[in-house]
């Protein structure tokens, strides 16, 4: 498994562990290559447990010509901005001034950017590409 992470703007100041504690509204697009698109709405919780903080999202999810379903997720998010799968399992680090890093997960990549030019509200976007997966995914977190 390769990890990498890439620094954003020098002259934006780096985010900590701290700055994401709290209840945060979340909005989120999902686009398929092939056209099919899903939304996402809902709140993300970063709750501290220990050294770590859990992220805990919950909300809507619609996709076409179905029923909003419930969909929920959970990470840790531990010292260094590291995010882990709530199994224990390293995800990827976080920049803490944005910018992007990458997961890859066999046969799988996983490329986000992170951008918080706009803090306390940052966005995230998510390149996935794979021989079974091939979307992009944007969200947008604002403090409640």
């Amino acid at each position: 498994m390769r990890d990498s992470v890439e620094q954003g703007p020098v002259n934006q100041p780096g985010r900590t562990l701290g700055d994401f504690i709290g209840r945060w509204r979340l909005t989120r697009q999902i686009r398929h290559t092939g056209g099919a698109q899903a939304e996402f709405a809902g709140h993300a919780v970063w709750q501290p447990e220990a050294q770590e903080l859990i992220y805990h999202e919950t909300g809507l999810l619609q996709m076409p010509g179905s029923q909003p379903m419930q969909a929920e997720r959970k990470y840790l998010w531990r010292e260094g901005l590291c995010v882990y799968f709530d199994d224990g399992r390293f995800f990827h680090q976080v920049p803490a001034r944005g910018g992007n890093a990458e997961h890859w997960c066999d046969p799988d990549t996983y490329s986000v950017r992170y951008d918080f030019a706009d803090w306390p509200a940052f966005s995230t976007a998510w390149t996935v590409r794979g021989p079974r997966k091939d979307y992009e995914m944007s969200s947008q977190y604002e403090r409640c």
